[in-house]
């Protein structure tokens, strides 16, 4: 068994750029950290909204071991086709009792286990059951049982995150922030062992807002009227975080942000 494994995160994958920003980037990344695991939130990977079945064997097929998400998670009815059947595509654990679909995967990495947890926040977004009571009732079932938790934290505002991270703090390996498209400059090893960054920012084109068209997005907000937002093309990246994780602890030991132009 190694000691120590490193794994990437990479954030929100945004339409066709940020899928051929993962098809490209991923296998260089990988190859060059010598990554063990990876996951990407891949809530917006369809048309800049939502998921299929098609872009979901897409993107694992790239590479990424397990695909989180968010609220967007249904906003493409095709979805449904595979999220009760393809159990390393995750919608939020916190969505009520009988929603389609898991908010948890195990994945068996050789000698050792990786739990993937997904919630969404509830500051600023539509009001789903309390994440923090959710995730401690799911970390109960775990407890003494895998080693390396990962928690996607999709939510908006940073206070949320950064509670949460603190609330974990030594019961999980990683709080990861996901929703805002924006990367942020905090992340750090919190006090008892787990990685923590408030968003790992957005696989996508930078030349836009948050992934949307520029001139579209200026329209709205001047006009205040309804503007179709198309998926912008120019200064394609690859945005997350590799961090490093002692197998028997489950502690993590160094975090860094990546940031790759295509």
């Amino acid at each position: 068994m190694k000691e120590k494994i490193k794994i990437l995160a990479i954030g929100d994958i945004t339409g066709k750029p940020g899928r051929a920003a993962v098809k490209e980037l991923l296998p260089k990344i990988k190859r060059e950290e010598d990554i063990d695991f990876s996951i990407g939130n891949a809530e917006n990977a369809a048309g800049g909204s939502g998921i299929t079945k098609e872009v979901c064997e897409e993107l694992l097929g790239y590479g990424l071991d397990v695909l989180t998400s968010g609220d967007h998670v249904w906003k493409k009815k095709e979805v449904l086709d595979i999220i009760n059947i393809e159990s390393r595509l995750l919608r939020p654990l916190n969505f009520p009792e009988g929603a389609p679909g898991r908010g948890s995967y195990i994945y068996r990495l050789k000698d050792t286990s990786i739990c993937v947890i997904n919630l969404v926040g509830r500051v600023f977004m539509n009001t789903l059951d309390c994440p923090f009571r959710t995730v401690r009732k799911e970390l109960e079932h775990l407890k003494d049982k895998i080693p390396i938790i990962i928690v996607d934290f999709h939510a908006e505002a940073t206070s949320e995150k950064v509670a949460m991270g603190y609330f974990l703090d030594g019961l999980v390996s990683a709080v990861l922030g996901t929703h805002t498209h924006i990367q942020t400059a905090d992340e750090k090893i919190l006090p008892r062992g787990t990685a923590y960054i408030t968003d790992l920012g957005m696989t996508g084109p930078y030349d836009s807002v948050i992934g949307r068209t520029v001139e579209e997005i200026l329209e709205r907000f001047i006009t205040q009227l309804p503007t179709r937002f198309q998926v912008a093309e120019k200064d394609i990246q690859l945005h997350g975080v590799i961090f490093e994780v002692e197998t028997k602890t489950g502690k993590a030991v160094s975090i860094k942000r990546i940031q790759r132009r295509l």
